[in-house]
């Protein structure tokens, strides 16, 4: 798992397939695994193929941080704590990957929110831990 240095405190991803660089002009990206036997693709790291069964290491792979809307929910009741309401998602990357999340810059209405409908990957520091470590979150709005 990658982290970044910044005066002191650490960066780091809310989950371990969110690849942050020591790089500070590499911008933050999802890491896959590709399968060398059938070329299937799959979020995070991986033993082996759920598709041919291969245990060969697989490739990593950096996925795209753009994609399409899969599928959406409106949220209007969640933990305490969690501002409501907000969309949760499913986003289908071109790799062949879905990764679930949440569409921000966008009215949480289903007015405003299409099937297919291009979407793009951001990320933001959602949190600091009690080391003072701050915690970066992935998130996807519809496309420019």
């Amino acid at each position: 798992m990658a982290e970044a240095e910044t005066q002191g405190k650490q960066v780091k991803p809310i989950l371990p397939f969110l690849h942050i660089s020591d790089n500070p002009d590499e911008k933050p990206y999802l890491a896959g695994s590709k399968c060398k036997s059938c070329g299937a693709t799959y979020l995070g790291a991986r033993m082996a193929c759920s598709k041919c069964f291969s245990t060969e290491p697989m490739e990593d792979v950096k996925l795209s941080d753009k994609g399409e809307l899969h599928v959406f929910s409106i949220v209007h009741q969640s933990a305490p704590g969690i501002p409501t309401p907000y969309v949760a998602a499913i986003v289908d990357l071109p790799e062949g990957v879905s990764v679930r999340c949440n569409i921000e810059g966008v009215e949480p209405d289903p007015k405003n929110l299409k099937f297919g409908m291009p979407v793009e990957m951001y990320t933001e520091i959602v949190h600091t831990d009690r080391d003072g470590n701050d915690i970066m979150a992935f998130k996807f709005r519809p496309a420019k």
